[in-house]
């Protein structure tokens, strides 16, 4: 199989599985990206997903241009004509946190689908690059977009106007990545952090992500307003009133996302 779904607990990790194809995305995988968030997104017991790679060279190198032909359809077919969309990042608009494993090369659409997750951890090997203007195009999964947003326009230019690589270290200069670990503690610390967001109230967390993925596009004033509005819609849930029992009483709380 191209892609490995798995549970442990409240975490799902998908893991993209063409090592011999440095994890590169083709129809089949795509596919089953978009099934794969579905999937969490509809089991109550997923509280955060981690994505990773195969093997220890790359996390995802992106199209696989060897099996990836272009479309039969026309442009407007694409846009207007298809239920599901055949779009990288396709189903990843869920309010359930995403953490990304990157162990090794994430370029072109690799880095895009690093970039849509909410928590990046590399490994210290890893590398990082946008470069497809070197083969005359341009990032076509958001890679323009959210870039600048996560670590401002002038790193973000540098590294979309020459294609070239840059490493874990160069990344987490950057604010790319949150940490930069050794390549054997990777999935393991990847999944400490999964394993702690799983822990919190699901609704808070979902809802936490949802006000800074929405807020970030609105003037401040206005997602100030929206923060208001869901804080007074979880102010008195089920879990809220759990936390504070299980606070006072010394214990660890038990969430049950309502």
């Amino acid at each position: 199989m191209s892609l490995l779904y798995e549970k442990r607990g409240g975490v799902a990790i998908v893991t993209l599985n063409r090592p011999e194809a440095m994890n590169s995305i083709d129809t089949e995988t795509r596919a089953e990206l978009r099934d794969a968030w579905r999937r969490a997104a509809q089991d109550s017991e997923v509280r955060c997903i981690v994505l990773t790679g195969s093997g220890e060279k790359a996390f995802c190198t992106g199209s696989d241009l060897k099996k990836t032909m272009p479309p039969k359809e026309s442009t407007a077919q694409l846009a207007f004509g298809q239920v599901d969309s055949n779009h990288l990042l396709a189903g990843m608009d869920i309010d359930t946190p995403f953490i990304c494993a990157i162990n090794g090369y994430a370029m072109g659409g690799g880095m895009e689908l690093a970039l849509a997750c909410d928590v990046r951890i590399a490994s210290d090997n890893a590398q990082f690059a946008l470069s497809e203007v070197r083969i005359g195009s341009i990032p076509g999964a958001g890679g323009t977009q959210n870039l600048p947003r996560l670590i401002g326009r002038s790193d973000a230019m540098l590294m979309l106007l020459t294609g070239e690589r840059f490493d874990a270290q160069e990344a987490l200069r950057m604010g790319l990545v949150s940490k930069v670990v050794p390549q054997a503690q990777l999935l393991d610390t990847a999944l400490t952090i999964a394993d702690r967001i799983a822990q919190n109230a699901p609704l808070s967390v979902r809802a936490v992500k949802r006000l800074v993925r929405d807020g970030s596009s609105l003037p401040l004033d206005q997602a100030i307003a929206m923060e208001s509005y869901v804080f007074s819609m979880l102010r008195d849930t089920e879990d809220r009133i759990e936390g504070r029992r299980a606070f006072q009483e010394k214990r660890p709380p038990v969430y049950r996302g309502r």
